[in-house]
């Protein structure tokens, strides 16, 4: 069957994605509300029922909007740290206007990897302006899918984490001139331009030109905005960075991920 990820959504309206092993489904991130999400994975040929567990990056909204039904309906332990579950429960309340809280909980710190089923998880530490952000690397069958959004820029640990991946899904957010000439008002363009913000297409162009080290058959440009950035312009500059930047042995697909649309799965 090989390892495969499915990106549900990305995007400031709601973000999830599915990594599937020969035994284990893993949603990453819930962002959209249950009934999106199952008709986003009905749709992908894939039944919600079948699912082994969440894992969470962070407390924003378009991450965990829909967690709390998703993990209730379909009894699912949930994978997150604990500044982060409270941050969760903090901000969140079911309809009924009680705090939140899922049925099984099992807690991680970034830096400590640990398994669901038979496949290895490690959470590392990003910048962003949340409780305890991380991005994650996923370690199966001899493939390593590596998920790194919402963050401000790439740290040295981050782009450590992400070397030798088979399948990088990485932010490419906005474009540096359409953000400043758009609507948003400016303390949410300090916010999204700060260093615990969202990485611009420049930024990541910077990376793939002198960090990334060209080995992932599959790159997912992903959370970009639908305000302040445009698919193909995104695209275009992350090829450009790329030049020769490909593995001997391979080039890299480039790949947008969309708010809207399920993205096709990638197979390895």
């Amino acid at each position: 069957m090989g390892v495969s990820l499915t990106v549900l959504s990305s995007g400031s309206k709601g973000n999830s994605s599915v990594l599937v092993s020969s035994r284990t489904r893993l949603l990453v991130d819930c962002g959209l509300s249950c009934r999106e999400l199952c008709r986003r994975m009905m749709q992908s040929g894939m039944a919600p029922e079948s699912l082994d567990a969440i894992l969470i990056t962070h407390e924003h909204s378009d991450h965990v909007g829909g967690l709390y039904v998703m993990a209730k309906k379909f009894h699912l332990p949930v994978y997150i740290s604990a500044p982060t579950h409270a941050a969760w429960r903090r901000y969140y309340k079911d309809a009924a206007g009680n705090k939140v809280n899922a049925e099984c909980v099992e807690f991680f710190e970034p830096g400590r990897g640990f398994s669901v089923g038979d496949i290895d998880v490690m959470p590392f530490t990003i910048p962003h302006d949340a409780a305890d952000p991380v991005g994650f690397t996923f370690k199966t069958e001899g493939i390593k899918v590596g998920i790194a959004t919402d963050l401000g820029y790439v740290p040295a640990s981050v782009k450590d984490h992400i070397k030798r991946c088979d399948t990088l899904m990485i932010e490419s957010n906005h474009d540096l001139e359409m953000l400043r000439q758009g609507p948003y008002p400016w303390s949410v363009k300090q916010r999204v331009l700060s260093r615990v913000g969202h990485l611009s297409n420049a930024a990541l162009a910077d990376f793939f030109t002198n960090d990334y080290d060209g080995g992932a058959a599959y790159l997912i440009l992903a959370h970009l905005s639908e305000q302040n950035n445009h698919p193909e312009i995104a695209k275009s500059v992350a090829e450009s960075a790329l030049g020769d930047r490909h593995s001997l042995f391979q080039t890299s697909r480039v790949m947008l991920a969309s708010q809207t649309d399920v993205l096709q799965t990638v197979t390895l």
